[in-house]
């Protein structure tokens, strides 16, 4: 069985950073987006409902809360799950951790919809995707 948090690192280079030498707002985005494909590269289960290219998930609203800033050099853990799993929409919790003293560096929470491809129609989540997705959702706050 696979583990409900997504860890995903990386490494702070110098094209992360703005003017006054700490990470870009904008880059974060990048960072929990990619948090996001590993966490569903890590479930190809979930992952091929989206492989044919029928349906997308597509971001709705995305919440960050920037906690501390991020430098060049440091090492970050981005943490990521499924949250909840509403009738049309769902939602990620996401952290970026600092690896070197554990300190939280950004909070986000990202709410998605099922896009149907074709009709650019939003889709609701049910049956075997439902199915799929139902034991995934858990409490970051509660996960190490």
């Amino acid at each position: 069985m696979i583990a409900p948090l997504t860890r995903t690192r990386l490494r702070v280079r110098g094209y992360h950073l703005d003017g006054y030498g700490h990470v870009n707002n904008a880059r974060y985005l990048e960072f929990l987006e990619e948090g996001r494909w590993a966490y569903f590269d890590e479930r190809p289960e979930v992952a091929r409902w989206f492989a044919p290219g029928e349906v997308a998930l597509v971001a709705v609203n995305l919440n960050i809360d920037y906690r501390r800033a991020a430098v060049a050099g440091d090492d970050l853990e981005v943490q990521t799950v499924l949250a909840t799993l509403g009738g049309r929409s769902a939602r990620m919790r996401q952290r970026i951790l600092r690896r070197g003293d554990g300190e939280l560096v950004v909070d986000a929470t990202l709410t998605f919809v099922l896009l149907d491809v074709a009709s650019q129609q939003a889709l609701p989540i049910e049956g075997a995707l439902r199915e799929a997705l139902a034991p995934l959702v858990v409490d970051l706050d509660t996960l190490a």
